[in-house]
């Protein structure tokens, strides 16, 4: 009778061990939940979509260069080769690009000027926000305080200060290029950039954005970084 207690003891023991270690594991490593809204969600998708989208628009392009490499002759290769050279070095930011855009002025705030507020850089975070929200539109170039802006550029903070590709982003005043395809592409860009809520973001750090009304022609400067060629080689003539 008294082992017989002891088995049913230490078979409650057993039980109230295996329930509290699995409220324990239950506590440490809760279920992560998708807290975001539907309008969230939407924009998520719109840029998945958006994403799909160019990578459609390159694999055609591709195949249109692949086409165009078959039907030339051996005389024609070598411009049709100079001709895609140029169209990356567009892509990659390093030629100059002129058309119609606006400009807009990074300033500190009236009343931290006011107030003799201390006006720091801006922030890697409000600047990538600022990116995120004009990629909702197609815009052709982009320059941020002079630094060219492409698909390959990155936004860090490195030792403490704001950089673009890594070079440093002046404390504002300075001034951001957008140009776009077309005059109305900017005039959409412009009214959508009025009524975002970016404008806000960027008041909170005690700064304004003087967004300029589009123009018909604004100049952006190619990129000042140079590509290096470690892995294409010049074949001799003949092969």
């Amino acid at each position: 009778m008294k082992k017989r207690i002891q088995w049913q003891f230490v078979l409650i023991l057993l039980i109230v061990g295996f329930m509290t270690a699995v409220q324990y594991n239950t506590m440490k490593n809760p279920e992560e939940r998708d807290t975001r809204d539907l309008w969230a969600i939407r924009n998520d998708l719109a840029a998945e979509q958006k994403l799909h989208s160019e990578l459609l628009s390159e694999i055609r392009d591709l195949d249109k260069t692949i086409v165009t490499y078959k039907m030339l002759g051996e005389d024609d290769t070598g411009k049709a080769l100079t001709d895609t050279v140029d169209k990356l070095n567009r892509q990659a930011g390093m030629t100059e690009i002129e058309g119609p855009g606006i400009l807009i002025e990074v300033k500190p705030s009236p009343e931290s000027v006011a107030y003799g507020l201390p006006i720091n850089g801006v922030s890697p975070d409000l600047l990538t926000r600022f990116v995120n929200e004009i990629n909702r539109f197609k815009w052709g170039a982009l320059e941020i305080d002079g630094k060219r802006y492409t698909l390959l550029s990155s936004i860090r903070d490195i030792n403490g200060t704001t950089t673009v590709n890594g070079l440093n982003v002046s404390t504002p005043p300075f001034s951001i290029k957008i140009i776009s395809q077309t005059l109305e592409d900017s005039e959409k860009l412009y009214n959508y950039l009025l009524a975002s809520s970016i404008q806000d973001d960027f008041y909170l750090e005690n700064l304004i954005l003087d967004i300029g009304q589009p123009t018909a022609s604004i100049r952006i400067r190619g990129g000042a970084e140079e590509f290096e060629n470690r892995f294409l080689k010049e074949l001799p003539k003949g092969e």
